[in-house]
């Protein structure tokens, strides 16, 4: 049975002026799942998302998010969604509880409900101890996390997170990294933008390359790695080794020029994948009477995907 879709675009255009962000930008997001959003500065990642969550009006094209237009009916949008921005949205002047408690009041909940929902959120995100305090005496993970929760306060069924870890140190972001995943887990469908591509392959169920403002590519962070076409062959060897007799011997494996290992003596081969590969080579290689210290073949990175799709490094 097919999923339903709890965020649909087709033929998105959004103009600035003479800056086209959005130039036909399709998206389908089934629900319970996290779809992130990749490309270069200025691909119109963030636009996208200010559409969908109904910040912006497209010029042309339409879209959905959780059923509901999101220019016909936006109103009905705001009450499923959440959005947690690249800056913390909250009141440097205000404690971390009194942020909560206003943004739910905000958001109609009767002040009952506000107190419960910002008491609950706190604990869950490891803010309660700092609850009472000042947010500008918060780090910078303590704030997105207190972003984070505000984005929660309405129970949302579809959450977009638009860089939501720039700026934040590794332990922070493996702890909203987590906090992430219990979300999903628990049935939110996830819009994540980001400018980390281990993030990317860490979270995503799917990832939308974008360019231009349109989609270049779109899939399972796997199959946007079997795309590039070839993997890599490292090969270690013992010091008194010859490197160039290596590379000459298994040549016809190669898909591209060897490079030399940093660090390490051994080569750094392209090489299309197949089962039993690394066996064969290994075998070639004792046949001419060459030792090996290790060898293994590994998928493309997402780093190396994201600059064959689109001719950049991540932004």
């Amino acid at each position: 049975m097919r999923t339903a879709l709890m965020i649909e675009a087709r033929g998105l255009v959004k103009s600035f002026r003479a800056t086209q962000a959005l130039d036909g930008f399709d998206l389908a997001v089934p629900a319970g799942t996290t779809m992130c959003l990749l490309g270069p500065n200025g691909a119109g990642k963030t636009t996208a998302v200010r559409v969908l969550s109904t910040l912006l009006r497209p010029d042309a094209g339409w879209a959905r998010v959780a059923g509901h237009d999101v220019v016909a009916e936006a109103g009905a949008v705001r009450q499923r969604i959440g959005l947690s921005g690249q800056y913390a949205s909250v009141d440097d002047c205000l404690t971390g509880r009194a942020n909560l408690v206003m943004i739910g009041r905000l958001s109609r909940l009767t002040r009952r409900e506000a107190d419960r929902r910002a008491a609950s959120l706190l604990a869950a995100l490891d803010l309660e101890p700092a609850a009472d305090r000042a947010v500008r005496t918060y780090s910078g993970g303590m704030r997105r996390r207190l972003d984070l929760a505000a984005s929660l306060l309405g129970r949302p069924s579809v959450l977009f997170l638009d860089e939501p870890t720039t700026g934040l140190d590794p332990q922070s972001r493996l702890t909203l990294w987590g906090i992430i995943a219990e979300l999903v887990g628990a049935g939110t469908t996830l819009l994540l933008t980001t400018q980390y591509l281990d993030e990317a392959d860490r979270l995503a169920d799917r990832i939308c390359v974008i360019d231009g403002g349109r989609v270049t590519a779109e899939g399972s962070p796997a199959e946007l790695k079997t795309r590039v076409g070839t993997s890599r062959l490292r090969l270690t060897l013992p010091a008194t080794a010859s490197l160039t007799q290596a590379a000459e011997k298994i040549s016809g494996y190669a898909a591209g020029p060897p490079r030399r290992l940093a660090g390490h003596h051994g080569l750094d081969i392209p090489v299309v994948p197949r089962p039993g590969l690394a066996a064969e080579i290994v075998r070639v290689l004792d046949a001419a009477g060459i030792e090996i210290d290790d060898i293994a073949v590994r998928q493309p990175s997402l780093d190396e995907v994201f600059a064959s799709l689109t001719g950049q490094v991540a932004a």
